[in-house]
């Protein structure tokens, strides 16, 4: 008789604490949703237009700003100040990975070459079509993205658009997107 009241007694308990453990549950992930929401809501974007719109300095000062690491996934990489900025970081430590559309390999004023001859790790994208990404990232906590390629000729002429990014959920699947990319291309 007293096993049979102390396991009544331990089902009682178990179900009184069901409420409280589903509210629980409920209101950790309301909270867990809340905080996804605040970080996003917290997050800046910035935008820049071409021609003349700033899209090169922008670029430029985050680049020196960089401290561990940059990658870039570009279809035209020229631009000799983004470049020089480059180069300079890697001077300074930063892991720098480029990643190029593969018609970039043979293009008169292409950097994939140049960015090699400098230590900084380059490969070219094996894709069948256009790798047509204009994307940087810059210590896995700012993105660059929009239709500016990083060429003199987008910063003078072109009409481009450069979106300068610090959501974290955005630039982890920048960063996902890369890393296949990266693993998929070829090196020189």
């Amino acid at each position: 008789m007293m096993e049979q009241k102390s396991n009544a007694n331990r089902v009682m308990c178990n179900t009184n604490m069901r409420p409280f453990a589903l509210r629980f549950t409920y209101y950790l992930i309301l909270f867990t949703i809340a905080l996804g929401i605040a970080a996003s809501a917290f997050a800046e974007t910035r935008v820049y237009f071409s021609p003349n719109g700033g899209c090169t300095d922008a670029i430029v000062q985050e680049i020196n700003r960089a401290q561990k690491s940059i990658d870039v996934m570009m279809y035209a990489f020229t631009s000799r100040p983004i470049v020089q900025e480059m180069v300079k970081a890697k001077e300074r430590g930063v892991a720098i990975r480029v990643l190029l559309d593969k018609a970039q390999e043979t293009q008169k004023f292409a950097k994939g070459r140049y960015f090699t001859n400098k230590g900084i790790e380059v490969r070219y994208d094996t894709g069948a079509g256009l790798m047509h990404n204009k994307v940087g990232i810059i210590d896995g906590k700012l993105v660059f993205a929009g239709s500016f390629n990083w060429t003199a000729q987008a910063e003078k002429y072109n009409a481009e658009n450069l979106l300068v990014i610090d959501d974290q959920v955005l630039i982890k699947k920048y960063q996902e997107r890369f890393d296949l990319l990266w693993d998929k291309g070829r090196k020189p």
